[in-house]
């Protein structure tokens, strides 16, 4: 029986990165350097705080239940980031707008359909349920923490749905193939979480 988590010391690197750059590049955002000049360490430091907290957190959690679903199958798995994808969120994070794909877990070994279906449904199914763990946050606190609440609901319920798209390397597409009626509940289920994180801005 293989051991539940299996992380060499190269892809604890390439996650490590992964986690870094995301967390920069949703930073920035918080910054809002276009807009903002408020440039203050204690700010940047605070912002960096929360989006490795939030996002930084979904990402990593997103890949590690990629890597348990898939070693609970008998495959190789690692990790693996995508340099130029987290150079391009660097980028485009200054605009305000990121396309997040840092990278992915890479699988060896035979699965069929039903394996791969839920070997992909387990990084959205992270999402949401790291989502839900921020819920009660949200609607106990206010001020700051509110905001950090709100933050990790609304990011990680969109990192779930993103990676829903049903088309090309996308999660959505292998769930969607296997099982459309799994594939419809989970993306209804973000669709709505995502909706009202932004309503309750």
């Amino acid at each position: 029986m293989k051991h539940p988590i299996k992380v060499s010391r190269v892809e604890v690197w390439e996650l490590l990165k992964a986690w870094l750059t995301i967390s920069i590049a949703f930073t920035i955002i918080l910054i809002n350097p276009l807009v903002s000049k408020d440039f203050a360490f204690s700010k940047i430091l605070l912002d960096f705080l929360i989006a490795t907290s939030t996002v930084g957190l979904g990402f990593l959690l997103h890949e590690l239940g990629h890597k348990l679903m898939a070693r609970k199958y008998g495959c190789e798995e690692e990790f693996k980031s995508d340099s130029m994808m987290l150079l391009l969120a660097l980028v485009m994070s200054i605009f305000g707008f990121i396309f997040a794909a840092p990278g992915s877990v890479q699988i060896k070994g035979y699965v069929n359909r039903v394996q791969q279906g839920l070997i992909a449904l387990a990084g959205p199914l992270m999402n949401l349920i790291l989502a839900l763990a921020f819920l009660p946050g949200l609607l106990l606190f206010k001020g700051l923490l509110e905001f950090v609440f709100l933050y990790g609901f609304l990011i990680n319920s969109w990192l779930g749905l993103f990676n829903m798209i049903p088309v090309g390397p996308f999660d959505g597409a292998k769930i969607y193939k296997w099982n459309k009626r799994a594939y419809f509940i989970v993306a209804i289920l973000l669709v709505a979480m995502t909706i009202f994180g932004m309503v309750m801005q």
